[in-house]
């Protein structure tokens, strides 16, 4: 057998695409999954408890949370057992509902929240429209490229219909709420997508620089963006204090040490950190369970798209390529984004922690994403070991065969 650095390579692809495992991917998704989903109730419970929001209560954020928790997770078990044309003939109602409720923010129904014009309230509920326009668009995206590629060809006219019109007018909407995290989330799985169609690289890193020249006008129009990358750059001599919410999270990662200070020992949530149980959660997070858990916490990101990233390499369907890696550039560019912007190494941008960060409909649309890519490692699991058991039974057949010749 020879030995060296190719084989070794060989050895660890063939592990990170689950060559020789058919169910892997499904248990790599799943597990992550239930484990985030928990972890951000606790975490929710722990971040919001020593506030009292609207004079519901200490447990207000909990029972919000973990309703959502509860319907999403039963509803990703439902989702699993979906097949590929349920999603085919969801797709565009998908897409439909998603431009709808992106138009109702514009009405009396729309519901402002720190200076963000993005949720709509209804009898005491509210919902966030642009996450559900993250879900529709990667299922709906995926299953128009898949049809257009029966008759035009792999790589060929890609941006009709998912630019233009309909990628355009879900970023417009999004835009136009002012929510500029979820324009660049929306932005990056357009991007991913169009890749994944077969667009090449040098149109992709065009496309990069102009959107990167509007985001920075937008930056530019905003005094409040201004501030924040005054604040990312060091330059804190303003009467708001633009870096405090920064430093706080800092200070609370910091005093967290290996192994945290304890669940619910947190001393920065207690009003310290603007936004504690929401997109700086993870400085709650650090500050509580330590380094460990936070390297917990993002272990789990990585296993979660690891998984993702078997099911879209293991298929030859364009349908489930495209939406899986949407999906997974979504949840993994988001928690990178999260990440990153509360240690420091991007501006706050304003993006919530996937299944972490307090938010109901942010939390329901994340676990039905992944019941989508879960429905695909299933039955590709099925496929596979169908696939096994007849390359195995070939040879006995044909043995049989020719002693009975």
């Amino acid at each position: 057998m020879t030995k060296g650095p190719a084989p070794r390579a060989a050895r660890v692809w063939d592990w990170l695409t689950g060559k020789h495992s058919t169910k892997s991917a499904y248990w790599m998704i799943l597990g992550p999954t239930l484990a985030l989903t928990f972890i951000g109730v606790v975490m929710v419970l722990s971040a919001s408890s020593v506030e009292y929001i609207g004079g519901a209560g200490s447990f207000a954020s909990l029972r919000s949370q973990g309703l959502y928790a509860v319907i999403g997770i039963i509803l990703l078990f439902w989702m699993g057992k979906w097949k590929r044309t349920t999603y085919h003939k969801l797709a565009v109602v998908l897409l439909v509902a998603s431009i709808v409720l992106l138009v109702l923010v514009f009405t009396p129904l729309g519901w402002e929240v720190n200076g963000n014009r993005n949720w709509i309230r209804v009898a005491g509920f509210s919902f966030q429209p642009s996450e559900a326009a993250k879900l529709a668009f990667c299922v709906w995206s995926a299953y128009a490229l898949s049809q257009k590629f029966k008759y035009t060809g792999y790589g060929k006219k890609l941006l009709v219909p998912v630019v233009l019109p309909f990628g355009a007018v879900l970023v417009f909407f999004v835009a136009l709420g002012r929510d500029l995290g979820t324009v660049l989330i929306l932005a990056m799985i357009i991007a991913v997508v169009l890749y994944l169609g077969g667009m090449r690289g040098i149109y992709l890193l065009g496309t990069a620089a102009v959107g990167l020249v509007f985001v920075t006008i937008a930056t530019m129009l905003s005094s409040n963006r201004m501030l924040r990358i005054q604040a990312w750059l060091g330059q804190c001599d303003h009467a708001s204090d633009p870096c405090y919410q920064y430093e706080q999270g800092i200070f609370a990662l910091a005093s967290g040490g290996w192994f945290g200070l304890g669940l619910g020992q947190s001393r920065q949530k207690w009003s310290y950190i603007p936004e504690a149980g929401n997109d700086f959660i993870f400085t709650v997070l650090g500050e509580e369970l330590g380094l460990l858990g936070a390297l917990l916490v993002i272990g789990l990101f990585i296993t979660l798209g690891l998984g993702m990233f078997r099911v879209a390499y293991n298929t030859t369907d364009h349908f489930v390529r495209i939406a899986t890696g949407a999906i997974m550039t979504w949840l993994l560019g988001q928690a990178f984004m999260n990440i990153a912007m509360v240690t420091g190494l991007l501006p706050v941008i304003g993006v919530p922690l996937p299944f972490i960060s307090a938010g109901g409909s942010a939390l329901l649309m994340a676990i039905l994403a992944v019941g989508v890519v879960l429905s695909f490692a299933r039955h590709q699991a099925h496929e596979l070991q169908q696939n096994t058991q007849s390359e195995t039974t070939e040879p006995k057949v044909k043995e049989s065969v020719q002693s009975r010749q």
